[in-house]
């Protein structure tokens, strides 16, 4: 005879409301932005983001006040230029933050446990690329607008004009935040340790710029400015220039940009495939951290 005996322990389904996939995606996006600014982690967490965040700053409070004492439309910097103008912060704003996004989990061998419940490979991937994007934007964007909303204040002359350019130039941070973003976290989420993954991230930025300005220099050097011109799309800053001028007008940062309108096709076609192929690369790379 079986001494066995069922206890009733009061254990009943989940009757509640269920939330879907909108609720995950936005939980997931929500979390990594937060911790792309160091919220929700301890202090240290925070001191590089925001300092790098007030630096990005500083240069158009400046312009803003230089042109409020002296009324010259050029002590403005260009909407458009800013982010070229500044880079080296953005490049290390990408560096420190992205294997915040990509690597810690795979660094603390966690990945499983996110797929252990109702969450997708895809989704957990486009939310982090996502969140890495929103929080460049934010770093570009923000001092655009600085710029844009003070030199209003201060009586810019065309203010019509000021806002296409404007308009146009919040058009190229996404652009520079879709491509640094989607570089960055592959990058990062191939090197698990987080100082491997900050130096390789700067790595792929100084080599890349270093390549393009000594070929586009002996380029100039036998006045081919055309090849120079094409050459710029292998670094990610002159990639977007490139769109920014041929395709939205504005004026070139860069030493050349790709000719005529076919060069700025070909120059957004390069940023879908990089961001495009991004995402393949890290769903592949998450997808076989969650199954091991």
């Amino acid at each position: 005879m079986s001494t066995s005996t069922i206890h009733d322990i009061g254990y009943r389904h989940y009757d509640g409301r269920r939330n879907g996939r909108a609720y995950v995606l936005r939980s997931l996006f929500v979390h990594n932005l937060r911790a792309a600014y160091g919220l929700g982690r301890p202090a240290r967490a925070k001191v590089m983001p925001f300092l790098l965040a007030a630096i990005m700053l500083l240069p158009a409070a400046g312009s803003v006040a230089v042109f409020a004492v002296t009324k010259q439309e050029d002590a403005l910097m260009r909407y458009s230029s800013y982010a070229p103008l500044l880079q080296v912060i953005i490049a290390i704003f990408l560096a420190t933050q992205a294997p915040v996004l990509a690597s810690r989990e795979l660094r603390f061998h966690v990945v499983p446990l996110y797929f252990s419940r109702p969450v997708g490979h895809l989704d957990f991937v486009l939310a982090k690329v996502v969140a890495m994007t929103t929080a460049l934007f934010a770093l570009m964007a923000v001092p655009v607008t600085v710029l844009y909303v003070g030199g209003l204040v201060t009586k810019v002359p065309d203010s019509a004009d000021q806002l296409g350019r404007y308009l146009g130039a919040l058009v190229g941070c996404v652009l520079f935040a879709l491509v640094l973003g989607a570089i960055g976290m592959v990058v990062a989420a191939f090197t698990p340790r987080r100082g491997f993954g900050v130096a390789a991230v700067i790595a792929v930025y100084m080599l890349s710029s270093t390549f393009v300005l000594i070929v586009q220099g002996i380029a100039e050097e036998q006045t081919d400015f055309t090849l120079s011109g094409w050459v710029g799309l292998l670094a990610p800053f002159n990639l977007v220039d490139a769109v920014q001028v041929r395709l939205l007008g504005a004026e070139k940062s860069s030493v050349q940009v790709a000719p005529g309108v076919a060069g700025g096709a070909i120059a957004l076609a390069l940023c879908a495939v990089i961001v495009l192929g991004a995402v393949a690369v890290l769903y592949r790379r998450f997808r076989k951290a969650g199954l091991s």
